[in-house]
Formats: structure tokens, C-alpha cells, sequence
């Protein structure tokens, strides 16, 4: 029985996918999407721009293909609204939107594929969908200014699906990248997108629980680490319990996790060390965790409280940091 006859998580009488150009079947998709009631935020953030996506990836357009409209006469030159859609191309659309539904699987676990700031990466269950802010901050070079000239040792811990590493080789092609995780499977996607970019003598993979394989000393970490508090992660959406629990589940507060890597961070850090940390809509947790810390910031798209940054001297001070985890 299809999605569109019955969905395990609402009734049934779905509205049936269909359109004979490529607008109608986008605006079908869109509207079937609603109806169902899936949750986004694993590379859109809206119906209408899952739908293209999965139409346009099932369809083998790229996924930047403009389709504007519902081929009205109007259509600009370059849209693609009244590109006919065949049966068999329907078919094989509206059973990826089954699966869509049907499962609630985040869209690039069925594609295999994500993107972030316009790079390509590999995904699979083994690792959670990519999606940190910290991106933003590499590749606008927001970051540069707090880095020393001899930055050379740059460690992304939490590294999922390896996605922070490749970008930040990317972007700084004088530095050595590790890119560092506790589970095994998560590395092995991440080994796929190091030798997808051709970065495998840029870029070393290890296992590690937390900071303990990882000596340095670190110029700069990455950190994207399982944040999400406990009443939070009880309340998570189908979609975002198909990924791994142990790279979002931060504990009661969500601070488990930061609260021993600020720990273990000085003996690990550079003496111009910097730590970039990824907390999202945790800042009051962190604040009330470290009353004490001065952290720096960081804008990003999402706004200024879900990227912070720590230089090695503000977690020394025995005033900014040890009292505030006693």
C-alpha cells in the first residue's frame, strides 16, 4: 500500500503525486509533503524545496535547475516548469516521495548525497546529515582572524561524515587536517568524502572518545558535538531520530559532552590555540553550565548564539573555567 493511500504517522487519503510537466509535479510534490506533515532541516528547510530537491536528484537534473512556476505562458526562457514529465518518470518520483514519507528518513539518507556551502559530501546512517554553521564561518573566512601565521594543525572533532575536515582542507591548503571521531562507522563515511575531494594526504582520520587519542598540540578545533539536551531529544522528530543518537544526545543539559572537552582542551591546544565550538539553540544550557567563560560569538545565519569560539589563555584562566564546572 502506497503513501498515498496510507502514512503510519497520520491518516490516510493523502493527495496523489501527479503532473505532467515538471512545475505541476513540483507543486504536487510540494503540497503532498504538507499533507504529510515531514519534518525538514536536513538541507531545506520548506516543502517546496524538498520536493524539488527529490524530483530533480530521482530525475538526474542538477539540482540547481531552475523550475519556476506551473508552465504558465509567462515562464521565464531559462525555467524548466513545462518540461514534460513522462509516466515512467513519475513513477519513479512519486515512489521516492513514498519512501519519503513512508520511512521519515531525512531526504539525503534516500539520496545518498548532501551539500554544504555549495560542496558535495557522501552520507549514509553511519553519520549524521551535515549541516554546522562552523561551515559558514570557514569558507566566509570569518574565522582567519582569530588564527596565527603559524597555524598549521587544525583537528575537527565530531567529525560525522567528514564534512568540517574537507572544507576546512579546502580552504586553508597550508594546514594538516584530523578529522577525529568515537564511532568507527561514522569514519568510514568520512573516509569516502576525504578520497571523494582527493584529500587523502591532507587529511588524517582517527577514532577517538573525545580529546584522549588526540595529543596535539591543536592550532585550532572544530568542534559540531552532540548537543541536544535530554527533554529536546524526546521531542525530535522522526527524521532526526533516524540519524545517530550519539552524535546529537548531550545529556541532561546537552553540555556532557563540552563539559569535558573544555576540560581537556588547554593541555591540547597550541599556546595561540583557538577552539571553535558548535552548540546551536543550546546557549542558555552553556551559560548556566559556564558562568564564568567570556567566549567570543560568532555570526553566522542562524544568528549569534550558536557559534562560539575560545582561545586557549580564556579556558586556562582558573577563575573563567574551573569554578564555573565545579
Amino acid at each position: 500500500m502506497s503513501a498515498t493511500e496510507h502514512n503510519q504517522y497520520g491518516p490516510a487519503a493523502l493527495p496523489a503525486l501527479q503532473g505532467a510537466t515538471l512545475g505541476a509535479l513540483l507543486d504536487a510534490g510540494t503540497r503532498l509533503l504538507e499533507a504529510a506533515g515531514v519534518a525538514f532541516g536536513h538541507g531545506t528547510s520548506n516543502a517546496r524545496d524538498e520536493a524539488a530537491w527529490l524530483i530533480l536528484w530521482r530525475l538526474g537534473l542538477p539540482l540547481d535547475t531552475p523550475i519556476t512556476g506551473d508552465g504558465a505562458e509567462d515562464e521565464p526562457e531559462n525555467g524548466m516548469a513545462n518540461r514534460p514529465i513522462t509516466p515512467a518518470e513519475l513513477a519513479q518520483v512519486a515512489t521516492l516521495f513514498d519512501e519519503r514519507i513512508r520511512t521519515r528518513k531525512p531526504a539525503a539518507y534516500l539520496t545518498h548525497e548532501a551539500w554544504l556551502m555549495g560542496v558535495p559530501f557522501y552520507v549514509d546512517e553511519r553519520a549524521i546529515v551535515p549541516r554546522s554553521f562552523i561551515a559558514e564561518l570557514l569558507v566566509d573566512g570569518s574565522l582567519d582572524v582569530f588564527l596565527s601565521a603559524d597555524t598549521r594543525q587544525v583537528l575537527d572533532l565530531c567529525t560525522g561524515n567528514g564534512s568540517l575536515a574537507v572544507l576546512a582542507a579546502l580552504v586553508w591548503p597550508d594546514v594538516a587536517v584530523t578529522a577525529a571521531d568515537i564511532s568507527p562507522e561514522a569514519l568510514e563515511v568520512a573516509r569516502i568524502n576525504v578520497a571523494k575531494h582527493g584529500l587523502q594526504e591532507r587529511i588524517r582520520l582517527q577514532r577517538s572518545d573525545g580529546l584522549a587519542e588526540l595529543p596535539g598540540p591543536w592550532d585550532l578545533i572544530l568542534c559540531n558535538p552532540p548537543y541536544v539536551n535530554a527533554a529536546s531529544m524526546a521531542q525530535l522528530p522522526p527524521e532526526y531520530r533516524a540519524e545517530p543518537a550519539l552524535a546529537l544526545a548531550g545529556g541532561a543539559d546537552g553540555m556532557d559532552f563540552i563539559r569535558r572537552l573544555l576540560a581537556d582542551a588547554p593541555a591540547h591546544l597550541s599556546p595561540h590555540g583557538v577552539l571553535v565550538l558548535e552548540i546551536g539553540n543550546e546557549r542558555a544550557h552553556f551559560e548556566a553550565a559556564f558562568p564564568r567563560l567570556q567566549p567570543i560569538w560568532l555570526d553566522t545565519s542562524a544568528g549569534a548564539d550558536q557559534v562560539l569560539l575560545l582561545p586557549r589563555e580564556a579556558l586556562c584562566a582558573p577563575d573563567a573555567f574551573v569554578q564555573s564546572i565545579a
